[in-house]
């Protein structure tokens, strides 16, 4: 199946600058996308090809300034591009969270040579991904590195160490390393994924988000050059507390895949053949039931995108950097705190959506060939990347007793 679609990406798609937000060639892009993606998740046919074509595209480079060569886009857009996105494929969309992720600390930090180099290579299309999670450490997203470890090794290092859960780095041309130096300082390595010693697996067997290659990645000796390490205290390191763009795109996902159940919900009214001898109307259309039902998927819809897009304060985040640190610590809080009331409405609103479904479809709609149930599953595997009740409650002992929300990966 996939011979087709490269041929099909190489007759349609020329792209001589990069995507803007808005220009018509994202969403021929995305359409295109979207034609594949049931039969992908389907048969577990790894996007490569759609990968390439994003690459190509630019899209990688966004969010950087056009004077930079990039796509010169706002915060806000960006997760109205995301929301396209996972509407079109959330693996897809997910494949590229950690690059986005990537892309806006390197963005809001320093302009050194080497951050300068990491935003020239997203430029020519290079996607990042990231290998951050050990199960050695005790607590998830604690930021804790206990195996992957760096060693001296001439005028620079060695690399060795096991992650796991590193989405996008099958795919990605860079990958962004947290390790331990050996005076047991936490930093963060950029490297290519193609250096010798890096091993890319795709054993991630969840059942949502399957095509996202959320595997292991194992680091044997990898050699790491000085200028490819960022400790916290060098001054061209993102140094802002929480971490809210990795999480606010994953609700941005979550917001797209209700936009493709709506779609689904529709299609499966019009070509309804029949229905209930109980109906009150010999048509699905003209069902007041699946009318009511539809409306309801198109409110959700409505709901969860324009909540995605008011929890983004990133845009004003980035303008308090400016303005010392108490600004900047006082934007990041109030960054987190929307973007985790964001995810527990919207996560909430996706599952409830996904379900919805099968009201308009009927038994029938369960056939594995049509995958629809393709939009609970990976609802509700990107819902369990931070699971609510925790946000919940660091949000509730923020309203009563003014306690600061958590700073470490889940916010």
């Amino acid at each position: 199946m996939i011979q087709p679609v490269e041929k099909a990406i190489d007759s349609t798609f020329e792209f001589s600058t990069p995507v803007t937000a808005n220009s018509p060639a994202l969403q021929a892009l995305f359409d295109f996308i979207a034609l594949g993606a049931i039969e992908r998740e389907r048969d577990r046919i790894l996007p490569y090809d759609v990968i390439d074509l994003i690459r190509r595209s630019k899209l990688g480079a966004l969010r950087i300034p056009v004077a930079e060569g990039g796509g010169g886009a706002n915060v806000r857009e960006l997760f109205e591009v995301v929301i396209r996105l996972g509407d079109a494929d959330p693996n897809v969309a997910h494949i590229l969270r950690n690059h986005f992720f990537v892309t806006e600390q390197i963005l809001r930090s320093a302009r050194s040579d080497r951050n300068r180099r990491w935003l020239k290579a997203a430029v020519d299309g290079a996607i990042i991904g990231l290998a951050a999670t050990e199960l050695e450490a005790k607590r998830a997203g604690s930021g804790e590195v206990v195996s992957t470890k760096l060693t001296p090794d001439g005028n620079g290092y060695r690399l060795n160490g096991i992650k796991y859960y590193s989405t996008g780095s099958l795919f990605a041309d860079l990958i962004y390393v947290r390790l331990l130096t050996l005076d047991g300082i936490v930093a963060i390595a950029i490297i290519p994924t193609n250096r010798e010693g890096i091993t890319l697996v795709d054993d991630w067997d969840g059942f949502g988000q399957r095509l996202t290659g959320s595997g292991t990645t194992t680091f044997t000796n990898v050699r790491v050059e000085a200028d490819e390490v960022i400790k916290e205290t060098d001054p061209d390191a993102d140094n802002v507390p929480y971490k809210v763009v990795a999480h606010l795109i994953l609700t941005a996902v979550n917001a797209g895949i209700i936009r493709s159940v709506l779609r689904d919900a529709k299609n499966l009214v019009l070509k309804r053949p029949r229905t209930f001898y109980h109906s009150v109307s010999e048509q699905a259309s003209d069902d007041p039931l699946l009318q009511q039902t539809v409306g309801q998927l198109s409110a959700n819809a409505f709901a969860a995108e324009a909540i995605v897009l008011a929890a983004d304060a990133l845009d004003r985040l980035n303008l308090a950097l400016s303005q010392g640190e108490e600004a900047k610590n006082a934007a990041a809080l109030n960054a987190s705190l929307l973007a985790a009331k964001a995810k527990l409405i919207v996560d909430d609103l996706t599952l409830r959506s996904a379900t919805l479904l099968f009201e308009v479809g009927g038994a029938s709609s369960t056939k594995t060939v049509y995958n629809l149930d393709r939009h609970w599953r990976n609802a509700r595997t990107l819902s369990s990347h931070n699971p609510s009740h925790f946000k919940a409650r660091a949000i509730g002992d923020y309203e009563i007793n003014g306690t600061a929300l958590p700073i470490g990966g889940f916010f």
